[in-house]
């Protein structure tokens, strides 16, 4: 069974911005990681997803993560994969985190699925929107505030 965590963004909070949220995800990407599991950044749009590619790339040497845009890399994928909607990911993995305004119609092969409630009314309409779909499609969910998990 697929599980899933969304985060509540605070208002004025680093993570409020997109760069903030980018630098989060990024955080969040390294831990999971480091925990052996491969992982799927689903992106709003191809400039995001560069823009999570490019942070990738800045780690320190000892902390590099193998990534890839999807179509790009290795035959079924570097350990974190990068797409955006209308793309399909490379092969299996057990975390996906969701970036994009419309819920992964795929969300339900991932072990865990994260999801962001951003504070602007009509994103905070799309969150619940997503929420509601991962519920029906069986997925158990939980909300956390993200200036809880630093």
């Amino acid at each position: 069974m697929s599980h899933g965590m969304f985060y509540l963004i605070e208002p004025e909070t680093a993570e409020d911005s997109e760069a903030g949220l980018l630098a989060f995800v990024n955080k969040l990407t390294v831990t999971h990681y480091s925990q052996g599991q491969r992982i799927y950044l689903l992106a709003k749009s191809r400039r995001q997803a560069e823009l999570l590619d490019e942070l990738l790339w800045q780690q320190e040497p000892s902390n590099f993560i193998p990534h890839n845009l999807v179509g790009e890399g290795p035959r079924g994928g570097a350990p974190v994969e990068i797409g955006w909607p209308g793309l399909r990911h490379s092969g299996h993995r057990s975390v996906l985190i969701n970036l994009a305004q419309d819920a992964a119609n795929f969300a339900v092969t991932f072990a865990l699925v994260v999801d962001f409630v951003p504070c602007d009314e009509k994103s905070k309409q799309q969150a619940r929107e997503r929420y509601k779909i991962y519920r029906q499609a069986g997925i158990q969910l939980q909300t956390l505030a993200i200036n809880q998990t630093q």
